[in-house]
């Protein structure tokens, strides 16, 4: 079961908001997007400094739309969203020690979504690192245990996870040595991810559930986003150009972007004032897209006006 409601009042608006963006953007295919939004209805049982018990969390009902939601999309650095729950899970299993490498690494990886804090991330989580090829069985060990972070999320046991592939670094390049024998000849084992999968784990953490309430809150922490105090660097604000960029002043926005020379993503937890808070993730592929700093603030302004008419 998909861990939200359909909602036939969300369909119809989900529905024209995409109508609206393929008339406006006419390179964007059909196949070129991805979308889930989940909206909080009162009362509001995310965003509560963890007050929840998990059972009474994932018990409360929520109502959604997506659009092939349940495509497989390489996720640029939205992954580092599941890095970051993952190594919160060792911390609180002691399977790993915290340090301030560690802890700024994290932020890092989070707030700047810089690569080179995510090779350290994955390498605590995992036990392997980086380098030349190696031989045929230590080879086979080394995937294994890289691929520990695959079995954690499976472990969980969501429907939505059942598909993603999550076990590869992030690169400015690309990988070289055994990071590119593990990626495959033909990226056959790169990152995937779905937008339902995304909205899903992301939903965990807005809700105090993911790991504990204490963790659930210090991600939030560093997934908090200004609006009016951004950094002149819009590739790296992660919000010029993304979900954030189409929104007013006054709201409040928690959000993880990725980006490529193929793809520009975003996940997002968004609070508008006076409005029903909501969680809106967008993928959207193909060279055009990726460079158009338009269709994210679009789609997320006309999901903006839509929560105002609910």
């Amino acid at each position: 079961m998909i861990f939200f409601n359909k909602d036939e009042q969300l369909e119809n608006l989900g529905l024209g908001i995409l109508d609206a963006t393929w008339a406006v953007f006419g390179s964007l295919a059909r196949n070129q997007i991805a979308l889930t939004w989940v909206v909080y209805d009162p009362p509001v049982r995310v965003n509560t400094g963890g007050a929840l018990t998990p059972n009474a969390f994932w018990d409360h009902p929520v109502r959604g739309f997506t659009y092939r939601g349940v495509e497989r999309i390489y996720p640029a650095s939205v992954v580092k969203l599941f890095y970051l729950v993952a190594v919160n899970e060792w911390l609180e299993k002691g399977m790993s020690q915290t340090s301030k490498e560690l802890e700024r690494a994290l932020r890092d990886m989070i707030v700047d979504s810089s690569n080179d804090a995510t090779s350290l991330v994955v390498d605590i989580l995992s036990g392997t690192t980086s380098g030349p090829e190696l031989p045929i069985g230590p080879f086979e060990t080394w995937k294994y245990q890289r691929n520990i972070i695959n079995r954690y999320y499976q472990s969980l046991g969501w429907e939505e996870l059942e598909t993603i592939n999550v076990c590869q670094k992030t690169w400015g390049d690309g990988p070289y040595g055994r990071e590119r024998a593990f990626v495959g000849e033909l990226l056959e084992n790169r990152n995937m991810l779905t937008t339902n999968a995304i909205a899903r784990l992301l939903h965990s953490i807005v809700g105090g559930v993911a790991v504990s309430s204490a963790r659930s809150q210090a991600m939030m922490a560093l997934l908090k986003r200004p609006l009016n105090d951004l950094s002149p660097d819009t590739e790296e604000n992660q919000v010029t150009g993304f979900l954030g960029g189409g929104l007013p002043e006054n709201a409040q926005i928690w959000s993880k972007a990725g980006w490529t020379s193929q793809v520009r993503h975003d996940a997002a937890y968004i609070e508008l004032p006076e409005q029903r808070p909501y969680l809106l993730v967008v993928f959207t592929e193909g060279k055009a897209q990726a460079k158009s700093r338009d269709i994210l603030p679009f789609v997320s302004k006309l999901v903006a006006e839509a929560i105002a008419s609910l």
